[in-house]
């Protein structure tokens, strides 16, 4: 697996985001790309739940968040964001967190990014689903954003930074610490097929506006059909029937 960014249709993902260019690599297009992403591409695992696994070439991630009427996680949506963002002129790192939410030590697992634009580091981040981040956060110890009725801080612990949404601490990272296209396959191994891995035992997918989020955990559908309606009319996430009955089950507690 290599980035690959030269397969990226760039006028096809900035129309499933809503935006039209011409663009210049600025902090105001940084924020426009990075909020359109965010409302107009659902956060799903259900390809992970139904035993499919997650392929993280750009062809395949294209494939399915762009034209195919699906959404994805974090390793989707954050490395289809770095080859926009890269297409676009800024230059981009790629890293792989420690997820926090009450445990430490935990599994480099979660992809997001550190982006530069007009002299400044920005943290940018797609694809956590939950309370994550709609906007970029400037890379920069205390930093706070807020953004429609959520708010996010960065903050250090020893050497690592940390992402707080509230007083949830979300995430951890190293900067320092290189990471290769071999290194996102092993954690999206891990993430999409370790029986350990909270993607793989439940269902999660979300929609962010303006000020909500609309999320599938929790909700119970008498009918497979149901389920399939609700997901394309309310996320924006398109299954067949058979696949929306073979999901039906794993809603119910």
């Amino acid at each position: 697996m290599t980035w690959d960014i030269e397969k990226l249709d760039l006028d096809a993902y900035l129309t499933r985001i809503g935006l039209a260019g011409p663009f210049a690599p600025s902090t105001a297009t940084l924020r426009a790309v990075h909020l359109a992403h965010v409302r107009s591409i659902p956060f799903e695992n259900l390809d992970v739940v139904l035993g499919r696994g997650v392929a993280l070439d750009l062809g395949s991630v294209q494939d399915k968040l762009v034209t195919g009427g699906r959404g994805g996680y974090c390793h989707e949506h954050n490395l289809l964001l770095a080859a926009a963002l890269e297409r676009l002129g800024f230059p981009v790192t790629r890293h792989l967190a420690r997820i926090r939410l009450g445990r430490s030590h935990l599994p480099r697992g979660h992809a997001m990014l550190t982006v530069r634009a007009e002299g400044r580091t920005w943290l940018a981040d797609v694809g956590f689903g939950g309370d994550g981040l709609v906007e970029p956060l400037p890379f920069e110890e205390g930093a706070e954003l807020e953004s429609g009725p959520w708010r996010w801080r960065l903050g250090r612990d020893g050497d690592f930074w940390v992402l707080h949404a509230g007083e949830t601490e979300l995430y951890a990272f190293r900067p320092d610490e290189p990471h290769y296209p071999s290194d996102f396959e092993v954690a999206n191994f891990y993430v999409s097929r370790s029986p350990h891995s909270p993607f793989v035992r439940h269902v999660l997918a979300q929609r962010t506006t303006a000020d909500a989020r609309i999320r599938l955990e929790e909700r119970t559908f008498p009918a497979a059909g149901d389920l399939a309606r609700w997901l394309r009319d309310e996320l924006g996430i398109e299954i067949t029937d058979q696949d929306a009955q073979a999901l039906l089950p794993r809603l119910r507690p």
